[in-house]
């Protein structure tokens, strides 16, 4: 079965903080690591923004096409692939959730708009007035990396931060999600969801460790999401299941146990009540668009 490479940290040239921050141009991170152009995963967040050159960027299924002022962000466990012109370039940083809100403490990195689960959020495109806004933090993260001076890491991930507040304005500007008070326990369901996918696909499960109804639950799904806690499992469920079809070789039969459906059948009907195809037929269109 062939696998999509999951990277770590550690697959990549940095001396930054114990090997949990890593920050470069983004032809230079090609030059030095020209591997990442093929399909694979990271287990840290992933930025980049491009000021030059062109492309497309493949996350999980949806293509974007990269041109200047593409800004993509990845939370761990996005499946991700480039194809690219000669003369890209851009910046590029790495960092764990770890040594984010550690550092910060008072505030979480999964708390930022774009990098909610739900949300589903990778490109934001930033126009020439917003470039030359935003860039110049990321000139100073590449200054600052190459400086030997005290508190080195405080400073770069005080750079880090207000480029996600910038991002964020930008992003609640041109979106008019409300946050309400069950925005905490819509994360807290995101990360059950994360951790127990496979085993637990039952409504009442999650409800149950979190301590409340299931009538609460869908409650607050609904007012937030507008979707129901089946409807946001079984959505888990077949974007792992595209990723798998798109990113591996495994034959339908092995990712319906991967994902613990021992019939075959429920997940083929599960599957197409929620994208109009069977597993067979949604990965022959992805072999048509090649």
């Amino acid at each position: 079965m062939k696998k999509v490479p999951v990277y770590t940290l550690q697959n990549f040239t940095t001396t930054t903080h114990k090997n949990s921050l890593y920050i470069n141009t983004f032809k230079n991170h090609l030059i030095a690591h020209s591997f990442i152009e093929q399909s694979h995963r990271h287990n840290f967040y992933l930025m980049v923004l491009f000021t030059n050159g062109t492309g497309t960027h493949q996350i999980d299924t949806n293509t974007f096409d990269i041109k200047r002022g593409s800004l993509y962000v990845l939370k761990p466990g996005q499946a991700h692939g480039w194809e690219l012109s000669n003369d890209i370039d851009g910046y590029i940083l790495f960092y764990t959730d770890e040594m984010y809100n550690l550092h910060f403490g008072n505030k979480k990195i999964e708390e930022y708009p774009f990098y909610e689960a739900t949300k589903n959020i990778s490109e934001i495109i930033f126009n020439e007035k917003e470039l030359a806004g935003i860039e110049p933090y990321f000139k100073l993260l590449i200054q600052e990396n190459q400086q030997l001076k005290s508190r080195k890491t405080e400073k770069l991930l005080n750079l880090i931060d207000i480029i996600h507040i910038e991002i964020s304005r930008k992003y609640l500007s041109e979106n008019t999600y409300s946050y309400q008070t069950y925005n905490h326990k819509i994360q807290i369901f995101n990360k059950l969801l994360e951790q127990h996918y496979i085993v637990h696909k039952s409504p009442s499960f999650y409800a149950a460790e979190m301590n409340i109804t299931l009538k609460h639950l869908n409650r607050i799904c609904k007012d937030l999401l507008n979707k129901t806690v089946t409807e946001l499992i079984s959505q888990k469920i077949v974007l792992e299941s595209k990723r798998m079809l798109t990113f591996s070789s495994a034959s339908i039969n092995q990712i319906a146990t991967s994902l613990g459906y021992e019939d075959y059948s429920y997940f083929t009907r599960l599957f197409k009540k929620h994208t109009k195809y069977t597993p067979s037929k949604y990965r022959a269109s992805l072999k048509n668009k090649l």
